[in-house]
């Protein structure tokens, strides 16, 4: 039991560094920092970049976007940068599918429950996004996809956002086994709870359309933000 406590250690160590990376609020630091703002005081209250571009700051919220993808990005390579960093010189080190989505959910936990706001955090569309690019790849092109298509057809970019996390775990499944699949099934599981609000609107027939001219209101209102 003590070594296999001690052989996990590691593991753990580079699960909570991946959550610490999610937990970074980008979208609140930028908007703060560049137009003296409280994003949780604009339109949905949320964190993430649809919610930044509220404020009408296409730029910033394209940063944000990078940003808040590039969390899982990194966290996805925690793994794979610690075995390299104990390996004899010259060792040749793969990179393991499970271990960098499990890092890359630690992170996207990060983003959707950051300790710095009291758990209160995005909806984990672009986290979860550059999770599936950086460990995935192939599945990250389809959820690409499946945004972008999903998008031109109804619209609604929430809807877009559940469809292309829906796609993910399938396509690894077939490309990548069954162990990823579970942890992206997690992903799109953990990503269409915090949809839930969305949800409740597409099906009522309420949820706002892409370019549809919104309100931006100090206040908390209930739109659509993924």
């Amino acid at each position: 039991m003590m070594v296999s406590l001690i052989s996990l250690m590691p593991m753990l160590i580079l699960c909570l560094a991946a959550y610490l990376i999610g937990s970074i609020p980008f979208g609140l630091v930028l908007t703060k920092i560049f137009i003296k703002e409280d994003i949780r005081k604009i339109g949905s209250g949320n964190i993430g970049a649809t919610n930044v571009l509220r404020t009408g700051k296409k730029t910033l919220a394209a940063i944000t976007l990078l940003l808040d993808s590039g969390k899982a990005a990194i966290a996805s390579q925690l793994y794979f940068w610690f075995s390299f960093s104990i390996a004899s010189a010259g060792d040749i080190i793969p990179f393991k599918t499970e271990e960098a989505l499990l890092l890359s959910s630690c992170a996207i936990l990060g983003h959707c429950f950051p300790i710095w706001l009291k758990f209160k955090g995005g909806k984990g569309v672009a986290t979860a996004l550059g999770a599936l690019l950086a460990a995935v790849p192939y599945a990250g092109l389809a959820a690409c996809a499946a945004w972008l298509i999903t998008a031109k057809v109804t619209k609604i970019s929430s809807l877009s956002a559940l469809a292309a996390v829906a796609i993910a775990p399938i396509v690894t499944l077939i490309i990548y086994g069954i162990y990823p699949a579970v942890i992206c099934a997690l992903i799109t599981l953990l990503v269409w709870i915090r949809h839930k609000d969305n949800i409740k609107r597409i099906i009522k027939g309420e949820e706002p359309k892409i370019g549809a001219k919104k309100k931006v209101e100090k206040s908390v209102e209930p739109v659509s933000d993924t």
